[in-house]
């Protein structure tokens, strides 16, 4: 039988996962990151790499900026939420929430990662698309702020 806990529980991971949804897209593509981030977050490609550049040390001075001004977004339209829906987060969930944001999110955006994983579960072909409107890296990196969204939104309702 489902309790009163239960559907605040699921009303909660909701009302969460929508608010996140918005101020994803609103802090990925308008104003959580500027085009000098957009270009250097995740640097260097493979090509880069290829000719001697360093995979470890580049790009993460413009990764970490847009991190930060992408949380900034959610934290400012994470308190609107908050502020006017009868939204019950704890401390301990918000800070979850952010924490798993804030490492998948800047893993997801070095862009080796998606291109990884794209290429070892049999679609490298899809990670190399680039053509009629569609971008493969591009697709996948979004699916996957998607899942890291969910987990923290779950975080937000059940901590």
């Amino acid at each position: 039988m489902t309790t009163i806990d239960d559907l605040t529980t699921l009303t909660t991971f909701a009302a969460s996962w929508a608010v996140l949804h918005v101020a994803h897209h609103l802090g990925d593509h308008i104003t959580g990151q500027t085009d000098r981030q957009a270009e250097h977050k995740g640097a260097p490609l493979p090509e880069e790499v290829e000719t001697g550049a360093k995979a470890r040390h580049s790009g993460w001075a413009a990764n970490l900026a847009h991190i930060a001004q992408y949380h900034l977004t959610l934290l400012v339209l994470g308190g609107l939420a908050w502020l006017v829906l009868p939204l019950r987060w704890s401390p301990a969930g918000v800070a979850a929430a952010l924490m798993v944001s804030a490492v998948t999110h800047a893993l997801l955006d070095r862009k080796w990662p998606v291109r990884w994983l794209l290429e070892h579960t049999g679609s490298p072909a899809f990670a190399a698309l680039n053509s009629g409107g569609l971008n493969g890296m591009y697709l996948a990196d979004q699916a996957l702020h998607g899942l890291a969204l969910g987990v923290s939104a779950a975080l937000l309702a059940v901590l």
